[in-house]
């Protein structure tokens, strides 16, 4: 089959990227053909996935979003592709992998009453509605219980085009115990002795992800732990903001923030305890690393995969809506318990689950499937 993939931009270091890369791959070890289409690429381009950028610019990103739109449509109509599969919401899809979180909701709770009258609101809802609404044939890959009650109740007659899909972890996250060799050359290199408690946070796009709720609940400890207590804050994102936040807080000296890297598995085996609290995650693949790989973890509800790290018991989950005294807390109990506390080795014994890992293989079924039935109906 020929196979049109459409992303917005690719680097090798966030969530949605990385499942394009595995999905795509998984396609290309079936035989298929692939095309890729997109606007950026960070990176290596791999033999075999045929990337095209888009070859112009725009004033605006908005502006930027409809060119491509406008340019991957005629692309589509020269190519005939037997399904078009897309990483961000847009018209002109077949399969949509919901790497984002419900946009009306996000709009609906996350923001303003002003923000409808907005442009942003009016493109991103267009976009939203070409791949959910009532008159949309497009389906939907969807990776947890949370998203699909959220697309829903703003989509109700979308519900019988979502396939929910496994977790994608890559096996290489996994690990049978918990390795004092990694941690401490981990922790060498970035000066924090055994005595020191570090808190871990990864994840590009710092906003989102909570990094200023973090810093609040370090800055929050008491004088005892607060002294113990290093932060690393790993990911793409703009952190000059959240460095200026940390002075503020009086907590700069206790905060450290690196650029995306592959070694996250060296990170969280060095480190004490997984820092997640995200206003709005459709997943958050790093709570699954973390706890695989017997690290703890605490993080929010409205990350889609809490669920998870509930199941497991590998950590606790801040209940919405969002209290930063509730996180503040719970910090405060998970550092004072760690020690005697069976997070990790709970953690560990939940990475043993098969299906946690089988996210390409899935996709790629639900592809040829709905292939087959597109070339049946053209037919």
């Amino acid at each position: 089959m020929k196979l049109c993939f459409l992303i917005y931009h690719y680097f090798p270091y966030g969530g949605q990227q990385r499942d394009f890369f595995r999905i795509a791959t998984a396609c290309l070890s079936r035989g298929h053909e692939i095309e890729v289409y997109a606007l950026r690429w960070q990176g290596e381009q791999p033999q075999g996935f045929n990337v095209t950028l888009a070859p112009f610019k725009a004033l605006s990103r908005l502006e930027l979003y409809r060119r491509y739109s406008a340019w991957v449509e005629e692309r589509i109509a020269k190519s005939t592709p037997d399904l078009v599969i897309g990483f961000n919401k847009m018209p002109h899809l077949d399969l949509y992998f919901a790497a984002d979180s419900c946009f009306l909701h996000t709009a609906a709770t996350q923001r303003g009453s002003y923000y409808k009258y907005t442009p942003r609101f009016k493109h991103f809802s267009v976009y939203e509605e070409a791949v959910f609404g009532a008159d949309s044939k497009a389906h939907s890959l969807v990776l947890s219980p949370l998203q699909t009650s959220q697309y829903i109740e703003y989509y109700p007659k979308c519900g019988e085009r979502l396939h929910q899909v496994p977790p994608g972890i890559e096996g290489d996250r996994k690990a049978d115990s918990r390795e004092p060799e990694l941690r401490t050359s981990m922790r060498a290199e970035l000066g924090i002795t055994e005595n020191e408690v570090l808190l871990l946070q990864v994840g590009s796009g710092f906003k989102i992800k909570g990094v200023d709720r973090a810093l609040h609940a370090i800055a929050a400890l008491p004088e005892y732990w607060r002294q113990r207590t290093r932060y690393v804050l790993v990911g793409q994102g703009r952190p000059n903001r959240y460095l200026r936040q940390a002075r503020k807080l009086g907590i700069s000296d206790l905060v450290t923030v690196l650029p995306g890297r592959d070694d996250i598995p060296r990170f969280m085996q060095g480190a004490d305890l997984l820092l997640h609290p995200a206003y709005m995650e459709s997943a958050g693949y790093v709570l699954l690393e973390a706890t695989i790989a017997g690290l703890p973890v605490l993080t929010t509800a409205s990350c889609g995969y809490a669920f998870h790290i509930e199941q497991a018991q590998s950590g606790e989950v801040c209940a919405e809506p969002f209290q930063q005294d509730e996180l503040n807390s719970r910090l405060l109990g998970m550092l004072e318990t760690l020690p005697t506390s069976g997070w990790s080795k709970n953690g560990l014994e939940y990475g043993k689950r098969a299906e946690l890992y089988t996210l390409p293989q899935v996709a790629l079924e639900i592809i040829e499937r709905l292939a087959a039935v597109a070339g049946k109906s053209r037919g």
